[in-house]
């Protein structure tokens, strides 16, 4: 079974949910999937159906690079650590790599709510990923 053949499922599900600029790639034995989510709820569901495929994401032979479309509904979050940086990661859990970290106290744009403990962010250098909820406050 090819990468594509096992991860169809994964890329049909960007399709029909509206990833824009979906480009799917084998390379070295890693297939890379590109795009743009209209929205973190989408986003959200293809972490999940890629859960589903790759139950503890240990398979090492994908990459989903899948941004989000920045809507009205994007709010501000404050992080509120007690002194160090906020670690964002590619997906939500502590299992996931680490792509970018927010500082204390920086402000940070919300995507949206994945579930009670992670919620998907970017921050203004752009990078975008999942942070634990517990240390994201809402800006008034």
């Amino acid at each position: 079974m090819t990468l594509t053949e096992k991860y169809k499922p994964l890329t049909d599900a960007a399709a029909a949910s509206g990833v824009s600029d979906l480009l799917v790639r084998e390379q070295d034995n890693v297939l890379y999937i590109d795009g743009v989510a209209p929205n973190g709820e989408v986003k959200d569901q293809l972490w999940a159906k890629y859960g589903e495929i790759d139950p503890n994401f240990t398979g090492g032979d994908l990459v989903m690079d899948i941004k989000t479309s920045i809507d009205a509904n994007v709010t501000k979050v404050k992080v509120t650590t007690e002194s160090s940086n906020l670690n964002i990661r590619k997906g939500p859990g502590t299992d996931q790599p680490i792509v970018g970290k927010a500082a204390h106290g920086e402000v940070i744009t919300l995507v949206s709510r994945a579930n009670e403990q992670w919620w998907q962010v970017r921050t203004a250098d752009g990078e975008e990923g999942y942070a634990y909820a517990q240390y994201l406050t809402p800006e008034a």
